[in-house]
Formats: C-alpha cells, structure tokens, sequence
C-alpha cells in the first residue's frame, strides 16, 4: 500500500492575494470603460481573458481555524498540507479538504465478549484520540472517524480475551483489579490499530465493565463464597495465633499447669468463642476443669 505523508502545502498570505485580486478587478474596470469609451472591439481580447483570470484567483482564498488542517489536491494529487491557522490563498484549481485536529473522544457501545476464562462479559471505553497526520488521515483509510471507531472495537474485544474479569490469586493481572495496567494495554492495542490513519492515542480506558446479564447472579454468589471464605480464613489465622500466645503466656508466667487435656480443653473454648460468628454465652464452672 502506498502510503502519504503529510507535507507544508505552498500558500501565500490571503491578504497579499487580495490586493493582487484588486489590481486584477481594477483591471477589468479600467479594460471595461476603455472599452465603451473608445468602442474598440480589439480590447475584448484583453478584457475576457482578465475577468476570467479574476474569477479564478478568487477561488484560491481559504480559512484555515486553529487546531485544523486544509489538504490541498490539485487534480487527483497530494500537493500538501496547511497547518497554521489564518487567511491564505493558494492554487485555485486544487481541492481544499478540511480536518480537524481537535482531540476528540470516542465511546464505545457496551460489548459482549468472553474473559480469558470463557465467561461473557460486558464491557466498553473510552477512547481519547487526535489526528497528527492529515494527508494519512485522508488518503490511507477510507473514512478516519469510521476507522476510529472500528478498530478501537475490535481492541477491545482481543484486550477482553486476554484477561480474566477477576483473579483467583492477587498475583496476575485482571480487567477489574488492574485498571491501570489495562489502560495502557488498552492504549497500545488501539495505538497501533491506528497507527496507519496518521491519529495518535492520548488515553484511552474502560468505562463500563460488568457480568453478562445471564451469568451475573451465579458470578456474585461465587464473589460473596470467595469473600466469606477469604475472611473465614483470616479470622482462624488471627484464632489460632490468639490462642498460641495465651497458652505461652500462661507457661511463661507459670499461672497454672495445663497438661495435654486441659490444654485440648482450652483451645476448644476459644477457638470457639472466637471463631463462631455469634455471641458466646459465658459459662462460669464452679468445680475443676474435669466437673
């Protein structure tokens, strides 16, 4: 594919160009009251060629606003580029064709694609872009803006595919637990999807993730399973550790003797007491251990 480069199109200041279409239209007006003045046929010779001259250089002028380019195309071909915002005037015959160069942003609709692990999910983004490149913007893909929108899709369905929704262990990466480390994997699959239109990825993140609708119930009980248990756990780990540390301070500080029995005995009451996720009522034993 043959690509082009945006190159600095020859324009001149659009003021200096309407002086020069003043001379011009003086010309005509002078060539027009000799004319009827000495009723000399010989000076339409003169006169038709001049009007007509005058027409078309006054279709050379243009604007050009700030943050935006105008590509010149004289006829079929790339002549170039103007960035600088102002009146100018260039060749009249080629076709002056505006793009903006304004960041813009692209929202994506919700998509349904499947995690890494298979399960479908909704996801969507946002993308920040610009065009840096105003002849490859044009003449390299049909339509930028439509390309933009397209190519931005498909990266972020294959960003999808390959993370999970969420992680088993904190250890690998995931679209809910990393979000900014998929920012910027997000960001260099549109970069370079994008790359080939002369536009230039400024930021790019998610802005909607979620369960599919069919599978979001079952999802949510596993997450609240995955918590229940994750915090079971933290509860026997700070238990036991509890319960070592007032069996040492009981040996250390020679309290009492608790032989194998006692100590089974003791343990069992606060790991109960501790670990269970009601109330625990005091019982006050007014014999030995062993009544």
């Amino acid at each position: 594919m043959h690509t082009v480069a945006e190159t600095q199109a020859r324009a001149i200041s659009g003021y200096v160009a309407l002086v020069m279409l003043f001379l011009l239209v003086s010309s005509v007006f002078v060539l027009l009251v000799t004319m009827i003045a000495t009723e000399d046929p010989r000076l339409l010779a003169a006169f038709i060629p001049t009007i007509i001259a005058t027409l078309i250089f006054g279709g050379g002028f243009f604007v050009v606003q700030p943050n935006e380019a105008r590509v010149l195309v004289l006829f079929g071909r790339y002549i170039g580029s103007v960035r600088t915002d102002g009146f100018w005037w260039a060749n009249p015959f080629a076709a002056k064709r505006r793009v903006s160069l304004r960041i813009r942003n692209f929202n994506s609709e919700r998509i349904k694609v499947n995690d890494l692990h298979g399960n479908p999910i909704e996801i969507a983004a946002v993308v920040v872009w610009r065009v840096t490149d105003s002849a490859r913007a044009l003449f390299d893909v049909e339509n930028y803006e439509g390309f933009v929108a397209i190519q931005s899709e498909t990266a972020i369905r294959a960003l999808a595919s390959e993370y999970p929704y969420d992680a088993q262990d904190e250890e690998r990466s995931s679209l809910r637990g990393n979000p900014q480390e998929i920012a910027e994997s997000l960001q260099k699959q549109v970069q370079s999807r994008l790359e080939v239109a002369g536009v230039i990825v400024n930021e790019s993140r998610i802005s909607h993730l979620a369960y599919a609708q069919e599978i979001a119930q079952a999802m949510l009980r596993r997450q609240q399973a995955q918590a229940i248990v994750a915090a079971r756990t933290k509860i026997v780990e700070g238990a036991v550790g509890m319960v070592q540390a007032a069996l040492r301070a009981l040996s250390e500080q020679k309290i009492l003797e608790l032989d194998e029995d006692k100590k089974a005995t003791m343990v069992n009451n606060l790991m109960v007491a501790l670990v269970s996720e009601r109330e625990v009522q005091p019982v006050i034993n007014t014999g030995t251990l062993y009544q």
